[in-house]
């Protein structure tokens, strides 16, 4: 668990600058990228307000609002945030689980994890107080969670905009649902795209660490030059040639599978998570330097990544809109407001 410590902390504030207009890979530019990707995935008949220009820029824009709120000083929003954002995938036999095992409540899985620190604290190393002032360390990570739970979000703000528009809202009720589920869109996509940087995935998350047989770097920067630092020194991506590698949205999750979009998700995270050790190769062999011809080879790798995440998210979104029910407590009043209007008539 030492791998909680200081470097994750070092990758986190090379993704604060953000709020500056810090460009890059999974900075604030990438997860951008990822979200208008998604987009480029929706069906015509998608919803047509979340593809008008503004509210597509509003999408784009709400990509980098969880990163944003890391620059907040209070402890609070970190120790609810900060997890959100990754899954140390290699942690999870620490507590006897495979990724297939992994229960589909947030909860449910930290109570397992702290009864397994609880019941086995040789295996876990020790935490270093002063670099858990937000007391996440004894944490591996939420990310899986954190994606279910916003596409049931974002399921349920189509619910009540889906009743606002059929039984009777007033223009600003519908209004307010929609900019509601753009809100989500938008934000949900920050999480799905941090699932695509396999760094996100792994206790080599910023360096690798314990027995290093290949010679991978252990350099305590090399996250942030993966998320941005490599595309500012070649490049950015180019939106345009990214979209038409993007394939028509598709629902996620088998139909009446118990728990199946839990299971496309972490089978999503674990697809990235196989990718760590090629990209610490692709380093080793010079392809992420960014120096030379030898040194843009790296390109195509992470390129196709912030495709994977574009797909999955458009996947999604499409996901919860086709999924999203009739919200029928707010038809019952909606029906009952009417009702009274018009005096029973």
């Amino acid at each position: 668990m030492s791998n909680k410590l200081y470097p994750r902390l070092l990758g986190w504030c090379a993704l604060a600058v953000l709020s500056a207009g810090s460009a890059g890979a999974w900075d604030y530019e990438g997860h951008r990228v990822i979200n208008q990707l998604a987009l480029a995935s929706l069906p015509t008949n998608f919803p047509a307000f979340v593809l008008a220009a503004d509210q597509r820029e509003r999408v784009a824009f709400l990509s980098g609002e969880p990163d944003r709120w890391r620059n907040n000083a209070g402890l609070s929003l970190r120790h609810a945030n900060g997890p959100d954002h990754y899954i140390d995938l290699e942690e999870l036999k620490l507590c006897d689980l495979t990724p297939a095992q992994l229960p589909p409540l947030r909860y449910t899985f930290v109570s397992l994890f702290s009864q397994a620190r609880a019941a086995h604290p040789e295996r876990f190393n020790p935490i270093d107080p002063e670099s858990d002032r937000d007391q996440t360390r004894e944490l591996t990570g939420s990310l899986p969670w954190t994606i279910v739970e916003c596409t049931e979000k974002l399921e349920s703000c189509f619910s009540y905009l889906k009743t606002f528009e059929r039984a009777g809202g007033t223009p600003a009720e519908i209004a307010n649902a929609r900019a509601d589920v753009v809100y989500v869109m938008g934000v949900m996509g920050h999480y799905v795209g941090d699932g695509s940087q396999p760094l996100h995935t792994t206790i080599h998350f910023n360096g690798w660490v314990g027995d290093n047989p290949h010679g991978y770097t252990t350099r305590h920067t090399f996250h942030s030059w993966i998320d941005g630092g490599y595309f500012r020194k070649i490049g950015e991506p180019e939106l345009q040639k990214l979209a038409g590698q993007i394939h028509p949205a598709r629902p996620v999750g088998e139909a009446g599978v118990q728990d199946g979009l839990f299971r496309a998700v972490v089978a999503y995270l674990v697809e990235q998570n196989k990718l760590v050790e090629p990209l610490y190769q692709l380093e080793k062999d010079g392809k992420l330097s960014g120096e030379g011809e030898p040194g843009l080879a790296g390109r195509p790798f992470l390129e196709d990544q912030l495709i994977k995440g574009g797909q999955m998210l458009g996947n999604l979104w499409l996901t919860a809109w086709q999924e999203a029910p009739e919200d029928t407590f707010l038809r019952i009043q909606l029906e009952q407001r009417r009702a009274t209007n018009t005096g029973g008539k």
